[in-house]
This record gives C-alpha cells, sequence and structure tokens, in this order.
C-alpha cells in the first residue's frame, strides 16, 4: 500500500475552489473566483496559486495569464488528500443573529470535519421551516469562504440541522462524545483521545443546557466537560474546544 498523500507544505498559498479540478494541464479561474484572484490579489504570471474542489483534490499551479475576472494556471502537481482522522464533529446549538456564522468560521479555521446545526431547548433562535434553507445555507457558505482563507483541502460538511433526539443518536455510534459544560469538573485536556474515528464536540446555546439535555446525552454516551475557568460564548466555545483537540492530535 503506498503511503497517503501528505500534500503541500503549509506555505500560505493563496487557494481557489471549484465545484471539480479538471483533469488538464491549463485550467481557468473565472466568476467570483476569478475576479478575487484579479481584482482583489491582483495575481500576476508566474506567481503560485492552489486550485482544489474542496474535496481532497489539490492542484499546485503557476498564473500563465490573467484577464477581467479570469485567471488561467498551469498544473505543476496534483494531490489526493485523505479526509483527516479522527474526524472532528462540532454540534452547535443555533447562536443570536449572524454569531452561528462566525461560530462556523473559527472552526472551520480550527480543525472540523462537520458542522450539525443543533435546536436546543433555550436557543433564541428559532429555525422555523421557512428558515432553514436559508440559515443552513449561510452557514456552508461560512464554511466555504473559512476553508479558502485557512488554506484547507476540504470544506466542512454542514448537515440538516438536527433536535436533541437525533444528537443523541449521532452521540451513540461515535468513539468519543463531549459536552461543554460549566459546571462540569472534567477537563477536557485530561480526557484520553482516540487516535483513529470519529470525535464529537457539543455546544449550547447562551442559555445554556438544561438538565434534561445533559442526562440525554450522557445516556447516549457523552462526557460533560470543561474547557478552562472562564464560561465561554456558544460562537467560542467550539473553536476553543477544537484548537485544544487539534493541539493535541493534527497539531502535534
Amino acid at each position: 500500500m503506498s503511503a497517503a498523500d501528505p500534500g503541500p507544505a503549509p506555505d500560505g498559498t493563496p487557494l481557489f475552489l471549484l465545484d471539480e479540478v479538471p483533469d488538464t494541464d491549463l485550467i481557468t479561474v473565472a466568476g467570483p473566483e476569478g475576479k478575487h484572484a484579479v481584482d482583489v490579489l491582483r495575481l500576476g504570471a508566474g506567481e503560485r496559486v492552489r486550485v482544489g474542489d474542496g474535496d481532497g483534490v489539490l492542484a499546485e499551479c503557476e498564473v500563465v495569464s490573467t484577464a477581467p475576472g479570469r485567471l488561467q494556471v498551469r498544473v505543476l502537481t496534483r494531490h489526493e488528500l485523505e479526509a483527516p482522522d479522527p474526524e472532528f464533529v462540532l454540534v452547535q446549538a443555533l447562536p443570536k443573529g449572524d454569531r452561528g456564522q462566525l461560530a462556523v468560521e473559527l472552526a472551520t479555521e480550527l480543525g472540523v470535519d462537520r458542522v450539525v446545526p443543533w435546536q436546543a431547548a433555550r436557543c433564541v433562535t428559532r429555525w422555523t421551516e421557512d428558515r432553514v434553507a436559508r440559515g443552513v445555507g449561510k452557514w456552508r457558505a461560512a464554511a466555504r469562504a473559512a476553508t479558502k482563507q485557512s488554506r484547507r483541502p476540504r470544506v466542512p460538511e454542514v448537515t440538516e440541522p438536527m433536535t436533541t433526539r437525533q444528537v443523541c443518536g449521532v452521540l451513540a455510534d461515535v468513539d468519543l462524545a463531549v459536552v461543554l459544560h460549566e459546571q462540569a469538573r472534567t477537563p477536557l485536556a485530561g480526557l484520553a483521545l482516540p487516535t483513529s474515528g470519529t470525535v464529537v464536540v457539543v455546544v449550547g446555546p447562551e442559555g445554556g443546557l438544561t438538565d434534561g439535555e445533559v442526562v440525554a446525552f450522557r445516556a447516549a454516551g457523552a462526557t460533560p466537560v470543561r474547557l478552562g475557568p472562564e464560561v465561554l460564548r456558544t460562537s467560542t466555545a467550539g473553536a476553543a474546544a477544537l484548537a485544544a483537540l487539534s493541539a493535541r492530535t493534527r497539531w502535534a
């Protein structure tokens, strides 16, 4: 079995995402991506860029030519990158206003692989049937933008929103599940982490978890944990937990 492709070195090279990366020597980057490359980044011939599909395919390229809103690049090397292992999943209670998008952006930058919007009992925000598509769409757009900004080869999946019962079903079938809770005695830093599989972090709403939610999550196999002495906002707590997890696994 051949060794896994480690991918290109993390050097800050601009990344552009297409629906697919053509199997050709020359690739044209157009639309919003091309406009950003030419009008905002002002890239020119000879500069290095990367083009990916957001699902692990990544091409290292050199700019050949530019035109208004359009960039043509020559492929130098191609990579097919495996999904990270262990997988990180964030179950995020719906925050108020734009804080949901902030939570997704931060989580993406800090390594999340899947985000599950959760309608917790004390959520002020309610995604009624006519608002689900819009809410999910905003979260997916935030994940895609943060993927490019952080130069990640994969865009995290944002699922349809789940109920508490559905979240319990997810927790019962993973390798490690933790629930952030300010009254928990177990520190996240003290838990043994699996080297493979799926790790889930549940973040409650600004109003906190109900006793019933904590009991249900415990019954599903999750462990209540604390990050530290401070109580973080729901929009930043998930990112803090993911940073702690990445520091012990992917960044080690």
